[in-house]
């Protein structure tokens, strides 16, 4: 029995479904793609990931839709790949094709003076980092809506700009529990920086944030001690926490922490339900058997640095409001809950005695919520009503992005990836660079929105513009 369709026929057919299947999918999918599209994006039942900077183009989509179709019984049909590739193959079927557009070597930077933003920093830490650490890095849960929600969300909001103000001179100095920061930007406490910079890992990041007088909030899996970084940032770090299952182990842990001279603690409590890291396992390697060299040997294996003292056989306490209240009682500093996404837990966080509420989301790594924490902030910030101060974290990568949070009532904000872009890519000076720039990026938009100093900013100053509809996947609908 002939064929169906002969080879040039379902290359031209091929290019038709393409190109309907990916009309649903929006243009900026990410933090990553806000770029301005120079992302290679691999589609997959309405989900995207970025694992590399290319330019994309239609040719690559038929490409990756006819890769697909080669493995089905239909190619089998006409003759199996022998036969398809006989004619060329993909190529063939492709009239006019360009070669594959790659990320030139001149599109790179290979030191952070060439930087002019912080997705500059991207590509050049993919190349330097392991492929499993980078598909940790990079992904979500489930289909990475929220991670692609948590970007868009800064473009639903826009800058009110007041004119005729003296912005001679722009101070972003801000104050936090009674320390002066040069700007109200922190590090998140993204956790095991060695696997992105294998030298000192988190040292360089405290010791950009010393160099820019920021705050580093430091992760409880990080590879290096608190005492190293608090040394190494010249103050105490603001210590993220996990909980221990155990009670008794976190009175350990937060015994260990006052000795570091740790003033301020916040809890992550979004962590409990577990996480489906789809993305992750797509892109990391099948054998990662040969990780535990690093990961377990004795020139590694840093991963449960702060869990030192611990004792494993401990009875288990479950992780609620009373856990919470178990810790307000033995931490006598500064205490947040980080994850908070809600009016109700928002009010009960207060309740219970909390210092500060931390809107976040993981980065989208915790919860497929579908919704941006700049989304989430102005009703937080509602039910605070000044109470207490709001951090904020998730897809910030410019000093708009900064300033919108912060005019919709954010005391600080934090950035994730964009941190470990410079760390992966050049270490200290990676990250020193990143910090600049969104800073720099800051001050320009306080002035040119008529702010000569932090508390100037304010609501006045920003807009909502209708939700985009597009920017979500089919099955968030």
């Amino acid at each position: 029995m002939p064929p169906l369709f002969s080879l040039a026929q379902w290359a031209q057919h091929a290019h038709k479904l393409t190109l309907s299947s990916t009309t649903a999918i929006p243009a900026r999918l990410s933090s990553e793609l806000s770029t301005g599209g120079r992302h290679n994006v691999a589609i997959e039942k309405n989900r995207c990931i970025f694992p590399r900077i290319m330019h994309i183009t239609k040719a690559q989509c038929r490409r990756e839709f006819l890769k697909f179709m080669a493995g089905s019984p239909v190619i089998a049909s006409l003759g199996g790949m022998a036969a398809f590739l006989a004619e060329g193959g993909i190529d063939a079927q492709e009239p006019n094709a360009p070669a594959q557009q790659t990320a030139a070597p001149s599109d790179v930077i290979s030191d952070p003076s060439q930087a002019l933003d912080v997705f500059d920093f991207e590509e050049p830490a993919h190349r330097r980092m392991l492929p499993g650490h980078w598909a940790h890095l990079v992904g979500g849960v489930d289909g990475d809506a929220t991670v692609r929600a948590n970007r868009e969300g800064f473009n639903h909001f826009y800058l009110r700009p007041r004119r005729l103000r003296d912005v001679s001179k722009v101070n972003m100095k801000t104050m936090i529990f009674g320390t002066t920061y040069d700007s109200p930007l922190f590090t998140c406490p993204t956790g095991a920086q060695r696997n992105v910079w294998l030298p000192d890992g988190e040292l360089s990041v405290s010791r950009a944030a010393k160099a820019r007088n920021a705050m580093q909030m430091l992760g409880s899996t990080a590879s290096e001690s608190v005492e190293d970084c608090c040394a190494a940032l010249g103050r105490p770090v603001v210590q993220q926490i996990y909980a221990p299952a155990a009670f008794s182990n976190c009175q350990i842990l937060l015994k260990r922490l006052e000795a570091a001279g740790v003033t301020t603690i916040v809890l992550t409590v979004d962590a409990a339900g577990g996480r489906n890291a789809e993305t992750e396992d797509r892109l990391r390697p099948k054998d990662v058997s040969s990780c535990s060299q690093c990961h377990q040997g004795p020139n590694g294996g840093n991963a449960h640095i702060m869990d030192k003292g611990f004792n494993p056989k401990a009875p288990r306490m479950p992780f609620d409001w009373t856990y919470v209240d178990q810790m307000r009682q033995a931490w006598k500093g500064k205490f947040g809950l980080k994850g908070i996404l809600t009016v109700e837990d928002t009010s009960l966080s207060i309740q219970h005695g909390i210092d500060f509420i931390h809107v976040s989301n993981h980065g989208g790594r915790a919860t497929e919520t579908f919704r941006s924490t700049i989304a989430t902030l102005p009703e937080i910030v509602k039910e605070v009503n000044g109470r207490v101060p709001v951090f904020l974290d998730g897809g910030v990568r410019r000093g708009t992005d900064v300033f919108k949070a912060l005019a919709l009532g954010a005391t600080a904000v934090g950035m994730g990836r964009p941190v470990l872009w410079g760390l992966g890519a050049f270490g200290q000076p990676g990250v020193d660079k990143v910090l600049e720039i969104v800073d720099r990026e800051l001050r320009i938009t306080m002035g040119s929105n008529g702010c000569a100093k932090i508390a100037d900013i304010n609501a006045d100053h920003i807009g909502t513009l209708e939700w985009p509809d597009a920017i979500l996947p089919r099955e968030a609908h």
